[in-house]
């Protein structure tokens, strides 16, 4: 006979979870405006759908929705909130309800929190980052044929977040009864998680757990349609002197298989360009496990991965527009099981993380 449950221990929850159909937009706070400005207008190439004194609203070259970043003015470097589009209005009632069950402090505006986005919710999610759930938007020219505006290195699409958090597993558990599925993750043998890849569209995620200390914004990714727009933003960045903003690759991972760089904006807010990721919208897509010490899991040609890559990330705000503290990851990190950024790890004959194959060589990478 089975021991009995310690029904003090088990959580029933009974409201349904939204049906979210994808990351949205990134409302982002910044300490100088014009700066920010040259660097995602003038630099990376965002379109203006709105601006005044106090925020500028961007889309990227395929959206219809009013915005893609909001860069709001404030005193404190930080990211307000991370915006998901949900299927119907009713799923932002569904939304509320379903956080409010879980204690979460929630705030609901019918005129929405930014403009052109409606009836929204925003919440401090279990890890303690700022999320928010619309329906109601404006629409907005899409620019698909206007390449009459479209430059060499255009951002065609918002893909994803990346979230630092101390618990990975927590994340990922509350992430997958929220209706997120897995497509990627970076374990060891001992069982610790580093990273997990969460997906709603069907791409490889539309948000990833990084673990250390948090909650931390790691960086906002944007998409083009080609690796060449990702090498023309790097000659530009070159021409205009700023290639210290430049600050991991071009490179390809191999978690998610995609072509990527990594840049950081005035206030040091992370941003990856990225290109050329997977399908995932099978029921029946496959979970890739990577071994921590594979060194072509976070770059496919092998090579190391900056300190500042690992450590560095953006604040989070609560709901009233304070920093939330931070909280120090207690399982190891990734950066110092490989030997400072990436060092010491192994090429392998195979990439299965159950059959690892033989390990034919490391590299030595940067140290701390």
């Amino acid at each position: 006979m089975s021991a009995p449950v310690d029904q003090t221990e088990v959580q029933e929850y009974m409201a349904e979870a939204p049906d979210i159909v994808r990351c949205a937009y990134l409302d982002l706070v910044v300490t100088d405006l014009a700066a920010s400005r040259a660097f995602y207008v003038d630099l990376l190439g965002l379109h203006v759908t709105e601006e005044d004194n106090e925020a500028i609203y961007l889309r990227s070259f395929e959206e219809f929705i009013h915005h893609n970043l909001v860069l709001r003015k404030g005193p404190v470097a930080a990211a307000a909130a991370f915006a998901y589009r949900v299927r119907t209005p009713q799923d932002v009632d569904k939304a509320e309800a379903w956080y409010a069950e879980r204690g979460c402090r929630t705030e609901r505006r019918r005129e929405g929190f930014t403009k052109g986005v409606g009836d929204s919710v925003r919440v401090e999610d279990p890890l303690g980052f700022p999320y928010e759930f619309f329906y109601q938007v404006e629409h907005v020219e899409r620019l698909t044929q206007r390449y009459d505006l479209y430059n060499a290195g255009e951002l065609v699409r918002l893909d994803h977040f990346n979230q630092v958090t101390p618990d990975v597993p927590k994340g990922r558990a509350y992430l997958e009864d929220l209706g997120f599925k897995v497509s990627e993750d970076i374990k060891d043998s001992d069982g610790v998680t580093y990273a997990a890849w969460m997906y709603r569209k069907q791409t490889v995620h539309d948000t990833a757990l990084t673990g250390g200390d948090g909650p931390r914004l790691h960086h906002i990714a944007f998409s083009t349609h080609e690796k060449h727009n990702i090498i023309q933003i790097c000659d530009k960045m070159g021409a205009l002197r700023i290639s210290d903003r430049i600050e991991r690759g071009p490179g390809r991972h191999g978690v998610s298989n995609a072509f990527y760089l990594y840049i950081l904006d005035p206030d040091g807010h992370r941003v990856e360009i990225y290109t050329q990721d997977y399908y995932t919208g099978d029921p029946d897509n496959p979970t890739v496990t990577w071994d921590v010490h594979d060194n072509q899991r976070r770059d496919w040609w092998g090579n190391a991965v900056v300190p500042s890559w690992y450590t560095e990330a953006s604040p989070v705000l609560d709901l009233d527009g304070n920093p939330q503290p931070i909280i120090v990851r207690e399982d190891k990190s990734e950066m110092a099981v490989t030997v400072g950024a990436d060092g010491f790890s192994y090429t392998r004959q195979t990439g299965n993380f159950e059959e690892p194959g033989e390990e034919v060589g490391f590299k030595l990478g940067q140290q701390l």
